[in-house]
């Protein structure tokens, strides 16, 4: 098996070099937004001068790229180990119950990060798609994935277009769902990122609700009742 570490003492310290410009980055992030993100302010915190963070990352949007790909990774990194030591038997509702609570205890827990990848663009910034797809669908992929032995009811008629693009989408994940199940998992993996958003960006207001967490499993559990046999 081969192993995934850095194989030489340089490769190790540049390693280590970013991983440190991720942690800084995740600070200033979470402390002043990611619209007043400065890679100089960042170096200054490492104690490095700007023209040596400069060999690990060119310009803010390079940062903000790899502040992006991080919080992908890491949010469908928890979905995922929830996942798995969830049992494959517990059934399709409960094991979609659990990947959306593993979101939701993420977004929560790093609001920021979450603002970052699930909120409003950041201006002057346009994410590159070769970098940030593949992370940035990891969490719909599970949830897709999460379906494979699932047959729902017919939804409404599917457009043309639409069904294309469903077609498209089981090609991408190496899938073979029927349309109704897409049409499903797109309406799940909806629910599920506006729910967290509204809690996350406190759209509910402040006095509103005293136990969020109680109100998404609501939600959560109504959908899934409808939708999912």
């Amino acid at each position: 098996m081969q192993s995934d570490a850095p194989s030489t003492p340089r490769a190790a310290a540049r390693a280590q070099t970013e991983q440190d410009i991720i942690r800084v980055g995740r600070e200033h992030l979470a402390a002043h937004g990611a619209a007043s993100l400065s890679l100089r302010a960042v170096a200054r915190d490492l104690g490095m001068v700007s023209s040596a963070v400069y060999r690990y990352v060119r310009n803010r949007d390079d940062l903000l790229t790899l502040l992006v790909v991080d919080a992908y990774d890491e949010s469908a990194d928890r979905v995922e180990a929830a996942l798995a030591a969830t049992p494959a038997d517990a059934g399709t509702r409960e094991r979609i119950r659990v990947a959306a609570h593993a979101l939701r205890t993420w977004a929560v827990a790093e609001p920021s990060r979450y603002a970052l990848i699930y909120g409003s663009p950041v201006p002057g910034y346009s994410a590159p798609g070769e970098q940030t797809t593949g992370p940035g669908t990891r969490f719909v992929a599970l949830l897709l994935r999460e379906l494979r032995d699932t047959v729902v009811d017919a939804p409404s008629p599917i457009s043309a277009g639409l069904a294309a693009e469903f077609d498209a989408i089981n090609i991408e994940f190496g899938l073979e769902l029927d349309q109704a199940t897409l049409a499903v998992g797109t309406c799940l993996w909806s629910v599920v990122l506006g729910a967290i958003s509204l809690e996350v960006f406190g759209q509910y207001g402040a006095d509103t609700f005293a136990r969020p967490e109680d109100l998404f499993d609501l939600q959560l559990t109504t959908v899934v009742t409808r939708l999912l046999p």
